[in-house]
């Protein structure tokens, strides 16, 4: 069971501190944090938590950079694959998010549906959670889908229908590749998608700004 943690509220563990996150990767490797841009090929970012553009209108993280847990990445990457030789690729809008973001997140949100609130901490703050969508590789153009990322609507939920066939397929060829490879899709958002051994990790308060890039 995992054990309280000092300071925090809700009586979470958090790993707060980067000495204590280091501590965890040189005892495990699987705890590192890699940096998803060095370490899948042809990977595309639209990091909107970097910038005003996302739900709460003002930036969130200090850069734009995602990263996910050594196991969740290397699955990542066995999705990029997979997509490649049909001409399609990934395009990440959020991975790691630390536990401070959350909390902040879910005062203004206040939706369980839609944000994770902070007594139970999101599988973000574990970096194990990623946000994506899918690109064309020639062009890097998104393709279609549902809603925009971070649309806080019905048509956002996996089983939502009343779409153009085009969007339908494209949807469908996200979540079918992603949950072979090892990741969950979460209903109520067509972009999230869980890594299936989250459990094994703690969450995390480390500041991207902080992280060194590992690959």
């Amino acid at each position: 069971m995992m054990s309280k943690a000092i300071g925090n509220p809700y009586g979470l563990r958090v790993i707060t501190e980067l000495t204590e996150y280091e501590q965890q990767v040189a005892q495990n490797h699987e705890n590192e944090l890699v940096d998803l841009a060095q370490f899948i090929s042809d990977l595309r970012l639209d990091i909107r938590y970097a910038t005003s553009a996302n739900v709460l209108g003002t930036a969130l993280y200090v850069k734009p950079v995602a990263y996910l847990r050594r196991p969740a990445a290397e699955a990542l990457r066995a999705v990029q694959t997979a997509l490649q030789p049909h001409g399609l690729g990934l395009l990440v809008f959020d991975a790691y998010r630390p536990y401070r973001i959350t909390v902040r997140m879910y005062e203004q949100i206040q939706d369980e549906d839609f944000a994770a609130p902070p007594w139970r901490g999101s599988r973000h703050n574990r970096g194990c959670s990623v946000d994506v969508a899918l690109v064309e590789l020639a062009s890097g153009k998104p393709l279609p889908m549902p809603t925009d990322f971070d649309a806080l609507t019905p048509a956002a939920h996996t089983g939502y229908a009343n779409l153009p066939t085009e969007v339908l397929r494209n949807r469908t060829t996200l979540i079918q590749t992603m949950t072979s490879h090892g990741f969950v899709s979460y209903p109520g958002e067509w972009w999230h998608f869980d890594y299936q051994r989250w459990t094994d990790f703690d969450l995390l308060d480390i500041g991207l700004q902080k992280l060194k890039a590992r690959t």
